[in-house]
């Protein structure tokens, strides 16, 4: 989720979650300025539940997945469908553990005059980093294909995606913001 005013995307970020990870030992020419950018935003995947609905939805399937066995039980039908209830009930478990690893995930992408990064944060610890000069980078929406509104970046030699987690919608609006930050940076430039 992209959310304008706050330059951010995702609702709240999992900074807690963020600080535990592991980080990549970081490229040789990439070091951290003082300056501030021109434009800034974090990205990261939409999280529809917290954890508070998340556990009311596995007592909700618990119950839900118990009710058909309760007839059954002290009989052999109970003991058949036991192991196929605890596998359902399991897989949902591991699903939500999966979705938690994966948001995770989070884009930075920072604009100054003479330069825009793009630093990503994989669920495996892994960083990610691509850096251009504004003036050379071309923001481009490929909007025929699939995923839909697919946004990259061109620049520095290559194509980077820039949050192919975001609705279509979010893409299309930050394309467009992302375009005038770099038109106000190259206007800022001395």
């Amino acid at each position: 989720m992209f959310d304008r005013k706050e330059k951010s995307a995702g609702g709240r970020p999992p900074a807690a979650r963020a600080q535990d990870r592991p980080r990549a030992a970081p490229e040789s020419d990439w070091t951290e300025r003082s300056d501030m950018p021109v434009y800034r935003v974090v990205l990261w995947p939409n999280r529809s539940l917290s954890p508070r609905a998340r556990r009311w939805v596995m007592v909700l399937v618990a119950l839900g997945l118990t009710a058909p066995v309760v007839p059954y039980i002290a009989t052999p039908i109970f003991w058949g469908l036991l192991p196929f209830e605890g596998a359902a009930f399991f897989a949902l478990w591991l699903s939500f553990r999966r979705n938690d690893a994966d948001a995770q995930l989070s884009e930075v992408l920072s604009i100054w005059p003479d330069e825009i990064r793009v630093e990503r944060r994989e669920p495996s610890g892994r960083v990610l980093r691509w850096r251009a000069d504004p003036y050379w980078v071309r923001v481009m929406i490929h909007v025929g294909g699939r995923p839909e509104n697919y946004l990259t970046l061109k620049g520095g030699g290559r194509e980077i995606e820039l949050g192919a987690f975001l609705s279509p919608e979010e893409r299309t609006r930050l394309a467009g913001d992302v375009e005038q930050a770099i038109q106000k940076a190259l206007r800022s430039q001395p």
